[in-house]
């Protein structure tokens, strides 16, 4: 579960900060709570920040289409070997230039904004250059040719957005002849299982199901046009796929990252610098912690059974309808709940739609995707994925989640999870934090989320419930471990698999996906690295607001430190931390 990427965007609210102890209803908009870059005479760097933003667009026009430009519509990057190692070389050269900037000659704001594309620059870098991802790993391009801009999001007329969409498709034939070239083989077997399912899920979207979303144009030359594109591309991936299918007699096991590796990620897309020992004794505290919450749970669900057998019941107490229909009553009722226990401000009057995950990312059971800062009026789109159809009737049963399970995967997703949190970052006036957010502060919040909404009263103490919120904090539980574990520990995917079974109390089907996603997806861990990180913060932050020492309670504060965290965009938490607290301290 968690937000569409591509690769991460995201955006700043300018958010009112309410007087500590009040829980009234929102007020209207504020001034940013980080001080903002102001121009002063000569001063360079606003021009930098705007060159940079102009020129990444240029290098990645799909990336800019996503953000809501759309004289890029229909432009793909270069992404054969030449071209991602000259995306490196600019890189490297903006990272010179960017440190070049003096910090005493810049204001705040503009010290925090240069720090944070600096964090940019270095994520690009780590995955291009140091974890060679275009050429390890076909996940990469996956998460980044999703056409969705395009047939989903009504920034346009139907005929423009056609138009964009021929112009990507056209450009498929390429891109896939380009990641043939890039692959490095042999690749593990759960990357070639990932790139068999997405590329060929794009060839089936192609001939199938791209012609239904353009019929209502009526266009002959235009219509002819997608046809062929369409036609090319599926061919295209479904040569890709063929490819990768004859791939399987060779796979490997060597999907590990190694420690040193694992540990450069975490420094260099985080600014996390943490022990692997001490990540793996917080994260196993926290398993620890769920899991007697869930046995306190069970208790009184159903007493003198196993937790197995109370996850059991609780997820066949299936959502009326189905989990698209349920999902849409939950939203409403989650919308109400967070207005009335002004949990954070809303912004507007937005809502998210919830739709069918497309057959092309069906990895994931849900996601959101999210549109970019420069759209006006466009939808946010809630995806829920329907079970896989090669699998067994009991699996597929299995799959659809229980209410009290799918209501936490929509606290997640959107209220007042990542839906909220971009209604926020959307409306920032930096567009670097309008552009780019972590995976973990993204992630760390909506996964924050859930455990704040049961202790913010969610479900008025139902054991039901309780459990939904719980199974889903151990999947995260067991994700932390098993990144770890995969990249630096030498745990097989069959070991990741039964822990999640084991300890996560998940469906056979999820537990392959889950493991298997840990193989190509190491940053999974995020989801609970951020989520403690964020309670951390918020508990010191609380610590030092007037009265909480005389025994109030923290919750009425908490708000407050809602508003003012949304508030930084997406940098890396603990730069997060230093801003809001003034200095580092301790981030678990």
């Amino acid at each position: 579960m968690g937000y569409e990427r591509a690769p991460v965007r995201a955006a700043l609210a300018a958010l009112i900060i309410a007087v500590a102890g009040c829980r009234g209803p929102p007020a209207s908009a504020p001034p940013p709570a980080i001080p903002q870059a102001q121009a002063a005479p000569h001063d360079a760097w606003p021009e930098f920040a705007a060159r940079f933003i102009e020129d990444y667009f240029k290098a990645n026009p799909f990336f800019a289409v996503q953000a809501g430009r759309h004289e890029f519509d229909g432009q793909m990057a270069d992404w054969s070997a030449a071209g991602i190692a000259a995306e490196v070389a600019r890189m490297q050269k903006l990272r010179t230039e960017a440190q070049a900037f003096d910090p005493a000659g810049l204001t705040a704001g503009e010290r925090f904004e240069r720090d944070y594309l600096l964090t940019v620059i270095d994520a690009d870098l780590f995955w291009l250059d140091r974890a060679r991802s275009p050429f390890t790993n076909p996940a990469w391009y996956i998460e980044r040719l999703d056409p969705d801009v395009y047939l989903n999001r009504d920034y346009a007329p139907l005929p423009k957005r056609m138009q964009g969409y021929i112009g990507y498709a056209r450009a498929i034939p390429k891109i896939a002849a380009d990641i043939r070239a890039n692959l490095h083989t042999p690749l593990p077997a759960s990357f070639v299982q990932r790139a068999i399912d997405g590329f060929g899920g794009f060839a089936d979207f192609f001939r199938r199901d791209v012609p239904k979303m353009f019929a209502a144009v009526q266009d002959p030359s235009a219509q002819e046009d997608l046809a062929a594109a369409d036609a090319a591309a599926a061919a295209a991936m479904d040569a890709l796929k063929a490819w990768l299918q004859g791939q399987r007699k060779h796979a490997t096991h060597d999907f590990a990252l190694g420690e040193p590796l694992f540990q450069e990620m975490l420094k260099t897309t985080e600014r996390v610098e943490v022990p692997l020992a001490q990540l793996l004794e917080v994260g196993r505290a926290d398993l620890e912690r769920n899991t007697q919450a869930l046995k306190d749970a069970c208790a009184q669900y159903l007493p003198r059974g196993t937790l197995r057998a109370c996850v059991t019941k609780m997820q066949a107490d299936k959502p009326g309808g189905g989990a698209l229909d349920g999902a849409r009553s939950q939203l409403t009722e989650l919308r109400a709940f967070v207005i009335a226990k002004h949990v954070v401000s809303v912004p507007s009057d937005e809502q998210a739609q919830v739709v069918e995950a497309p057959p092309y990312n069906r990895a994931n059971f849900a996601y959101i995707n999210i549109p970019g800062p420069y759209e006006k009026g466009v939808a946010y789109a809630y995806n829920i994925a329907p079970p896989d159809p090669s699998w067994t009737p009991k699996e597929r049963a299995e799959y659809i989640p229980g209410k009290a399970d799918l209501l936490y995967t929509s606290v997640h997703e959107v209220w007042p999870g990542h839906f909220l949190q971009f209604l926020h970052s959307n409306r920032n006036p930096s567009k670097i934090a309008a552009l780019w957010v972590g995976y973990a502060y993204a992630e760390g919040w909506a996964h924050y989320c859930e455990e704040m909404m049961w202790e913010e009263n969610l479900g008025n103490g139902d054991p039901e419930q309780h459990i939904g919120q719980l199974t889903n904090a151990l999947l995260r539980n067991v994700r932390f471990l098993s990144a770890l574990g995969l990249h630096t520990q030498a745990m097989t995917v069959a070991q990741s698999q039964r822990l999640f079974l084991e300890r996560a109390y998940a469906d056979p089907g999820d537990a392959r996906q889950q493991a298997a996603r840990g193989t190509y997806d190491p940053q999974y861990l995020n989801y609970t690295l951020g989520k403690l990180m964020i309670r951390r913060m918020r508990n010191d932050w609380v610590a030092r607001q007037a009265g909480a020492a005389a025994g109030a309670d923290p919750r009425q504060y908490w708000r407050d430190f809602h508003d003012k965290f949304l508030s930084y965009g997406g940098p890396p938490i603990p730069m997060v931390r230093k801003a809001m607290l003034g200095e580092g301290g301790a981030l678990f």
